[in-house]
């Protein structure tokens, strides 16, 4: 092999956040950048020499290239096999079922998933690990510190390769497999969900649905699965082509971004029976109803209280897992289960180790993510076939299931307001003061519920023990109701705050406020305690979700 060692000065700023490395693209087109960042992963990822890696993304602009010096330097590091996606193209949760079907000692996905893409957009890459869930922290810690002082990397000299047909190549002593991005995650959907009963929600016209691909890698996906293999109504997929910068849109499956299929759900005349949508990678996902809207954290809460409807989990589910700031909504399905709910810092790896010890079958975060123990990511089009198949067996449209879900467990009013672009040292100093306060705050009474508990929340893993700290600060108050603070590890640009408030109402007589009206006192509160119009001279939210 023809194997070039190539010189290069350390970056110091390529630490890992929750999701992998994300930068504007213009970074990572700095000269030796992205060589940098994959020499110290496979530095780190021994496991892969004279394996079988996974590649793809999820085609946002410089996807292609990337993957192209990927290749070389797999080849030039002892790789055996590669597996590609056709074209660059596949969801995060196809690449983690491709490394689990297939023993892969890990995958590379080239994504900054929510985030804008384009020319002047984001770009990310993230390790995942033989278990097909992202890599932990002691690995992505692993890699920055070689990072830090990595003087070389190593790559073949070779043509590129023709990554638009499904074909085998040699790089020097590598094959690569050029795969079917669709067709085995397409399977496994089959195996998991009863697609017969779902079919026939669409024949002789019953229902129909809109599903807002956003210009991103769930295109294919969704064509294959919903209009091939479901027979949905003919319109049903908007946005479905994946382009480069995602047509201009912000692939962020939300009410803020998704405006186009909220107009669609929300007309006055002939609305789909259903809306979903999903994110630039596909491991998002957003479902509505007719004039009708699912938060997150309800939605895990539905899904848990009804997996035995559903084919793959008809012999119960073993446990759930939450995200700290997500709603406990979800705890009180799993009270009335006797089954363990989980609280666990932001982040899917943190599922990863009570999903592989079997604590769990299902698990959620408010960012709009969801998924089980088919895969070790988030799972945007399961999510969405998950309601379709729950739609399919109750007989009911997605508002009755929810509002007959809050009959029985009560309503938890959820809201998420983000401050973007914010100086990162302002945010840390407002973090900072908090941290500094918590204790004194505890037994303080505010707009009528005094504080039962007011900390910076820390995780112990139950299963290997990992402790993880500082991870948001989280007031909770006697009636249940919840202000949590932290700080976003997934922008590109300064810092993000995010503010989440949860107010829990059982009196039937209220569930149907608006959510902002129900949780106006919350908010109220977090400005007084935490003088974010003061500290961080915004008067509002950028985003409220």
């Amino acid at each position: 092999m023809n194997i070039s060692t190539i010189s290069s000065a350390a970056y110091s700023d390529q630490k890992p956040g929750t999701s992998g490395l994300r930068k504007k693209v213009s970074v990572f087109k700095q000269p030796h950048y992205l060589e940098n960042f994959v020499q110290s992963v496979f530095n780190i990822a021994t496991e892969l020499q004279n394996q079988l890696l996974i590649l793809g993304g999820d085609g946002r602009y410089y996807n292609q290239q990337a993957i192209q010096i990927i290749l070389k330097m797999a080849a030039a590091n002892g790789v055996k096999r590669v597996m590609v996606g056709q074209n660059g193209l596949l969801s995060t949760p196809a690449v983690s079922h491709l490394i689990r079907k297939h023993n892969a000692a890990g995958g590379i996905i080239l994504s900054a998933s929510h985030n804008p893409g384009g020319v002047d957009g984001d770009f990310g890459i993230k390790f995942n690990i033989s278990n097909g869930g992202p890599a932990p922290t002691s690995f992505t810690d692993a890699v920055y510190d070689v990072s830090q002082t990595i003087t070389e990397y190593k790559i073949i000299n070779h043509d590129d390769i023709d990554l638009s047909h499904q074909q085998r190549y040699e790089i020097g002593d590598m094959s690569v497999e050029v795969i079917d991005s669709v067709t085995d995650y397409a399977d496994l959907m089959q195996q998991i969900f009863d697609f017969e009963a779902i079919k026939s929600l669409f024949r002789d016209n019953q229902m129909s649905m809109c599903f807002d691909a956003m210009h991103a890698v769930t295109g294919p996906y969704a064509k294959e699965i919903f209009e091939n293999r479901l027979s949905a109504n003919r319109d049903a997929l908007i946005n479905a082509t994946p382009l480069q910068d995602f047509g201009g849109g912000h692939p962020d499956p939300n009410l803020a971004h998704a405006q186009e299929l909220s107009a669609r759900l929300n007309a006055s005349n002939n609305a789909p029976s259903f809306g979903a949508a999903s994110d630039g990678d596909g491991d998002r996902n957003m479902i509505l109803g007719q004039h009708f809207f699912v938060n997150p954290s309800d939605s895990l809460a539905i899904m848990t209280a009804n997996a035995q409807l559903i084919p793959g989990y008809k012999n119960g589910i073993r446990g759930v897992a939450r995200s700290l700031p997500t709603s406990r909504a979800v705890d009180k399905v799993a009270q009335s289960l006797a089954i363990t709910c989980y609280e666990t810092p932001t982040g899917w790896k943190y599922f990863g180790n009570l999903l592989d010890d079997k604590r769990i079958t299902l698990c959620g975060e408010e960012s709009f993510g969801s998924g089980s123990d088919h895969i070790r990511e988030k799972d945007g089009i399961w999510a969405v076939l998950f309601w379709l198949n729950l739609i399919a067996v109750k007989k009911q449209s997605v508002e009755q299931i929810t509002r007959s879900h809050w009959q029985q467990f009560g309503r938890h009013y959820y809201t998420r307001h983000d401050y973007e672009a914010i100086d990162n040292e302002l945010a840390d100093q407002l973090i900072q003061n908090l941290r500094d306060i918590a204790g004194s705050l505890q037994g303080k009474t505010f707009a009528g519920s005094k504080i039962a508990l007011c900390d910076d929340f820390s995780y112990a893993d139950p299963v290997d023990g990992s402790i993880t700290k500082k991870q948001g600060i989280r007031i909770l108050f006697e009636n249940e109701s919840r202000i949590v603070f932290r700080l976003s590890g997934t922008g590109t640009e300064g810092a993000t705050l995010r503010v989440y408030f949860e107010n829990y109402i059982t009196d039937k007589e209220q569930l149907d406020q608006d959510t902002q009206t129900a949780l106006r006192e919350l908010i109220e509160v977090a400005e007084t305690i935490a003088e974010i119009k003061t500290r961080c001279n915004r008067t509002s939210a950028d985003v409220i979700t």
